[in-house]
């Protein structure tokens, strides 16, 4: 079917500053960057291909402009900040965190190794790189904009938990059929416990239940980025075996000592969100006032104003080095991170990991995190998402916007307890 064609890489949003930024290395703060305007300079067509609609901001407003790239120290919050916020306890030890992608990224593993030396981060205890049936020599073709993805997906979940193993599964083609066999491949892998996404579709997808059981894992959970186009979020973030990730703007601050707190934190525009056409509310959802499965569960910075430090090397349109990206393709593979923390929690506590799907005796990851009393921000102020009345609109309690609301100090500690 040609809407099974409709996927793109959500979330890649990137914007980088016009000066370079003191050392954050040492845990600085960023003050907020100004970039220039945010040109969609590769928006989705209607050529029936796949496309990845990357947004960088330019110095001219023009759509060849070229992309403001920061040289010598990168723009944009660090992993020692973004450490510092999250207050984790686990750091992913004996976990391994699966990152589907599409096409082949060429350098990321020396990218990796330039963040990691940037930072002063070890090296995950592994790293591979397969294709979408497991092959280490025969991978899929390169793609810039997709090695852009790659570099933001793999660093940042490395970032979070850098004592985990990373797979990447790079897919031969961003459709969903070749999505989907990277899934598989990923969730039958010894030691995978979640598996981190942020592509989907432009909206929903008609017959979309047929491939949700892709994500019906009982050793693993599926972690999906809902969107940079606000409302109506795309597919697999509603999938209900799946945790979706929206969106927030967050403004952390430092203090004299180096302590990092938030200053703010409000729902972004951009955030993908809203109640699903075809899927049924899951048990999970019982107590929200929609009928079917509504997204995000749950939020993280993604406004590229308040974006991340990402290097990649691969050119993309004329362009390489340190960028700062943001959109909820940020916030799928840093929630990967809190759960393989959170994991390596309860496997001390001889607790199975969360899954997506469970055997009797175990706790679902949804019902763990719908039932969190602690760990998580209610986000209550901010932009809509779109103009369809209060389901685009922030409120106290969940929202399609924000979802529960975005992790806080003690989230991993909080999901080792469910």
């Amino acid at each position: 079917m040609l809407t099974r064609k409709w996927l793109v890489a959500i979330g890649a949003v990137v914007t980088t500053a016009a000066t370079v930024t003191p050392s954050l290395a040492a845990g600085t703060t960023p003050p907020p960057p100004k970039p220039g305007p945010v040109l969609k300079v590769d928006p989705l067509k209607s050529d029936g291909k796949m496309h990845h609609p990357l947004l960088l901001a330019t110095h001219l407003d023009t759509i060849t402009a070229v992309p403001l790239v920061s040289s010598g120290t990168p723009a944009g919050y660090s992993p020692t900040t973004i450490k510092k916020y999250l207050g984790l306890t686990g750091t992913g030890s004996g976990q391994t965190i699966a990152i589907v992608t599409a096409y082949n990224a060429p350098t990321i593993a020396a990218d990796l190794a330039t963040f990691d030396s940037m930072y002063g981060l070890a090296a995950p205890p592994s790293f591979k790189k397969v294709s979408q049936t497991g092959s280490t020599s025969s991978l899929p073709v390169a793609d810039a904009g997709w090695a852009l993805e790659t570099s933001l997906d793999v660093e940042w979940a490395h970032a979070i938990a850098p004592a985990a193993s990373l797979l990447l599964v790079e897919a031969k083609a961003s459709s969903l059929t070749h999505l989907d066999t990277a899934i598989a491949y990923a969730g039958k892998q010894s030691g995978v416990s979640v598996i981190s996404n942020s592509w989907g579709s432009a909206g929903e997808l008609s017959g979309e239940t047929s491939y949700d059981s892709y994500c019906k894992l009982t050793k693993a959970l599926c972690v999906f980025a809902s969107g940079d186009a606000g409302n109506p979020g795309g597919y697999p973030a509603y999938n209900p075996y799946v945790l979706s990730v929206g969106g927030t703007t967050l403004n952390l601050t430092t203090s004299s000592t180096g302590a990092v707190s938030v200053g703010s934190e409000a729902s972004w525009s951009g955030s993908g969100g809203g109640v699903s056409l075809y899927e049924t509310r899951p048990g999970y959802q019982s107590k929200l006032p929609f009928a079917k499965r509504t997204i995000p569960d749950v939020s993280y910075d993604a406004d590229p104003q308040t974006g991340f430090a990402v290097y990649d090397s691969t050119a993309y349109n004329g362009a390489s080095g340190w960028y700062q990206m943001g959109g909820t393709s940020a916030g799928a593979p840093q929630w990967a991170g809190i759960l393989a923390a959170a994991n390596q929690l309860r496997v001390a506590k001889r607790k199975a990991v969360l899954a997506a799907w469970t055997t009797a005796g175990t706790t679902p990851a949804a019902t763990a995190v719908y039932a969190l009393t602690s760990g998580l921000s209610d986000i209550s102020a901010g932009s809509s998402n779109g103009s369809c009345g209060s389901i685009c609109s922030i409120s106290v309690g969940y929202d399609a916007i924000t979802g529960l609301g975005s992790p806080r100090p003690g989230i991993d500690v909080a999901l080792s307890n469910a």
